[in-house]
């Protein structure tokens, strides 16, 4: 891409590096257990229950666009980043089947969550399966050693991101043992960061950059996935079922502690609020008052920030040529759903 042409817009960029994927991500599933394998189809869609073809809604396929990304930013060819896309898309989707039985999240886009599917303990061994199979596809490649510690330091940040985001939920709306704004930021970026920052560098890292870009992608990443979560927060609030496939006001009536929450809570409109979460039937009233307590415009400012933060580190790392154009195409892609 000369310096004259346009990034290609997001849907393109994102289908271009799902082609260049699917094969090798359908290779590795065929290596698994038949059972294990039919139900790591069903996660990704490509088939029902019993192993019927399907052609059900994916994921965005946005870690795996970073991955191959990564490859192109260190100047290597994009197929360099596949394993490392691969990867991420097993771990990403082993993180949500267990994340939907902690949960007890029924559906998963728009059909039975795998662990209604198959049973709790059959998802769970699956999830283990693409976890195992992650860390074996990494191990395959001449990269391989520091391609696992770089994965391996990002699982260690997503299972305490998930361990404080489960504890949150449990502790109270005010005083001193309350959720901190701070605390949610530090969740977020181990939660849902650390995967992405991981996925753009582990491409860099097979692609053969050296450690300032490796470093700048993965800073990236972790400011993108902090911008995703509280834009994803907006929208469980205030998004429209239609198009999130998740019930209005569904994060208020689970006394999930989002950051428009918190935000309204440190303000004095914002006093009123326990009392609302504690009644799962007031959820419009809650979200009525979180709103004029400015809780979803601090949200999205602070989402802003971050966005913000993401395109700095790009613009000042040394990326090959085309490679920011399209590391921002998935970025706006990601957090301009309500920005």
């Amino acid at each position: 891409m000369t310096a004259l042409e346009a990034p290609p817009a997001a849907p393109e960029l994102l289908a271009h590096c799902a082609g260049l994927v699917r094969p090798a991500l359908r290779q590795a599933v065929g290596r698994l257990h038949p059972w294990l394998g039919e139900m790591a189809a069903y996660s990704f869609g490509w088939c029902e229950v019993g192993g019927a073809p399907a052609t059900a809604p994916g994921g965005k396929g946005v870690r795996q666009t970073l991955a191959v990304l990564g490859a192109r930013a260190a100047g290597a060819d994009e197929r360099a980043g596949v394993p490392a896309a691969v990867a991420v898309e097993l771990v990403h989707t082993f993180s949500l089947l267990h994340d939907d039985i902690m949960d007890g999240d029924a559906t998963r886009r728009r059909r039975p969550a795998l662990w209604k599917a198959y049973g709790t303990g059959p998802a769970v061994l699956a999830g283990d399966a693409l976890f195992a199979l992650a860390v074996e596809t990494l191990a395959a490649v001449p990269q391989g050693a520091g391609a696992v510690r770089l994965l391996s330091a990002a699982l260690a940040d997503l299972m305490r991101g998930q361990a404080d985001d489960l504890l949150f939920t449990g502790r109270p709306c005010t005083g001193p043992d309350r959720v901190t704004v701070e605390e949610y930021r530090t969740m977020a970026e181990a939660k849902t960061g650390a995967l992405l920052g991981c996925a753009a560098a582990l491409g860099a890292v097979l692609g053969g950059a050296d450690e300032d870009t490796t470093s700048a992608l993965d800073r990236a990443g972790r400011h993108l996935g902090v911008a995703f979560q509280l834009v994803d927060d907006v929208l469980g609030i205030w998004g429209d079922p239609a198009v999130t496939g998740k019930p209005t006001g569904g994060d208020l009536r689970e006394r999930k502690k989002t950051y428009p929450v918190l935000a309204a809570l440190d303000t004095p409109a914002g006093r009123a609020l326990p009392e609302l979460l504690d009644s799962p039937g007031r959820a419009e009233e809650a979200a009525e008052l979180i709103e004029a307590a400015g809780g979803r415009t601090a949200a999205l400012a602070e989402a802003r920030a971050h966005t913000s933060t993401a395109r700095a580190l790009l613009s000042r790392a040394p990326l090959a040529a085309g490679a920011a154009g399209d590391l921002l195409t998935v970025l706006d892609f990601l957090v301009g759903r309500e920005l």
